[in-house]
């Protein structure tokens, strides 16, 4: 039996990083204009630490110097997503590591939103767990100025063992009072109870990567029943040894009503697309096409999509799956 395009599938893609999402010809183009040395791959096979990803990952944002190349990069990163099938995608980015060469977080967030002004996108700010939960207050403010302006979201990404939850409470109450839905990482490197924390103290509604909440049945049903959706990046676990890709446990989760999703996350380093994380769905966990269409759906729904990009691509779903 033949099997239905992947890339025909419409879907979002709800994970995906500002430094992250660059082509690897813009970046080795910026390097060379500013002298700065490309970060090389990270080395095949093996388990690496997460310093070995940050330090390839600040290398290349140290390429990233003016308003024009984050332009650039953001309205790239759109138009490689929707050639890739996705009719929205959410950009994350910390303003915070490109502010001092812009003066300041708030042109950082204007040239991100420039880009992708009248493309069917939006952006996530996002602080980091090894900042204080001040600096994401700080944030968080900023992200409430331009509610409505193309910011959708509140996150936390890098490494979640960095910091205390609780920290972060404040700033994630002023994210959601601003109408802002909350996407921080969890449940990388720590356990259930990481997630869980996330969604009781932070209101989480989407949960960036969440995986090891399938080890404990109450988290899991916790998830369910808030319609909590995970973020998950099925290329981003194997290099950190968190996760094989045919262990994902991305079935049981959808047995259980979980929504999952699937995102690329960072494209430039860990060499894939949403496209491809669908493909890998299908070949190592044998994911049906009636199973994929659900994930797609549950990108849409968990969007911040405007109602008419979430009907439309909600139809081309069910259009797809019956083969139209």
């Amino acid at each position: 039996m033949t099997q239905r395009d992947l890339r025909a599938l419409p879907k979002a893609n709800l994970h995906l990083h500002l430094t992250g999402s660059m082509r690897p010809d813009t970046l080795a183009e910026l390097a060379a204009r500013y002298r700065v040395p490309v970060p090389p791959p990270l080395p095949a096979g093996g388990v690496h630490p997460w310093s070995a990803f940050q330090q390839r990952y600040d290398a290349a944002r140290d390429a990233i110097r003016s308003a024009q190349d984050i332009r650039r990069v953001a309205l790239e990163a759109v138009e490689d997503n929707l050639a890739d099938g996705c009719g929205w995608v959410e950009i994350q980015v910390d303003p915070t590591s490109y502010a001092p060469r812009l003066g300041g977080v708030e042109p950082v967030l204007e040239a991100v939103l420039d880009a992708v002004s009248g493309v069917p996108a939006g952006v996530i700010v996002s602080s980091s767990w090894a900042r204080s939960g001040a600096h994401a207050a700080e944030l968080a403010a900023l992200a409430g100025r331009f509610a409505g302006r193309g910011v959708v979201g509140f996150g936390l990404s890098n490494d979640e063992r960095r910091g205390v939850v609780a920290e972060f409470a404040p700033a994630f109450r002023a994210a959601a009072e601003a109408g802002l839905l909350s996407a921080p990482h969890a449940g990388f490197y720590e356990a259930a109870w990481h997630v869980r924390e996330c969604v009781e103290t932070l209101g989480a509604r989407r949960i960036g990567h969440g995986l090891t909440a399938a080890a404990d049945p109450s988290t899991v049903a916790l998830l369910a029943e808030r319609a909590v959706a995970l973020e998950v990046c099925p290329t981003s676990y194997p290099p950190f040894g968190v996760f094989d890709l045919a262990a994902l446990p991305v079935r049981a989760l959808l047995a259980a009503g979980v929504p999952v999703t699937l995102g690329s996350d960072d494209p430039l380093l860990f060499g894939a697309h949403v496209t491809d994380q669908y493909r890998i769905a299908r070949a190592s966990l044998g994911l049906s096409d009636a199973e994929l269409a659900a994930i797609a759906r549950h990108s849409v729904a968990a969007s911040a999509a405007p109602a008419e990009v979430k009907r439309r691509l909600k139809d081309g779903i069910s259009a797809w799956l019956q083969g139209r």
